[in-house]
């Protein structure tokens, strides 16, 4: 599985926030374009950093790997943006996670192994 992160750079090299939708160049989060491949077909995903980490610990939670989840999330979203099913599922993930603080999956939610 290959990753590559898109960020903008300016003339001297540093990485800068690319402006927002009012010309302004202040974001609250960068977001990483990664390439994966589903069911051996590569796709590009983008999303925040806090999405792509989470994601991450939750596929090790659930002795997966972060394509093993993805390809689960694809196969069962209801959206037509795998980004936003993504983002969806986290979510929902830590709004049945136990008062504990992990995102362990409960039994019986959508994507269950």
């Amino acid at each position: 599985m290959g990753f590559s992160v898109i960020l903008a750079t300016d003339a001297s090299g540093r990485t800068r926030e690319p402006p927002n939708a009012r010309g302004s160049s202040h974001m609250k989060s960068l977001i990483a374009k990664r390439s994966i491949v589903i069911d051996g077909h590569k796709t590009s995903v983008s999303l925040e950093d806090a999405f792509w980490s989470t994601l991450k610990v939750i596929a090790n939670e659930r002795n997966e790997t972060l394509s093993q989840l993805i390809a689960k999330i694809d196969k069962e979203r209801q959206q037509g943006n795998l980004s936003s099913a993504i983002r969806l599922f986290v979510l929902g993930r830590y709004r049945q996670a136990p008062a504990d603080g992990s995102v362990a999956m409960r039994e019986g939610s959508r994507v269950a192994a």
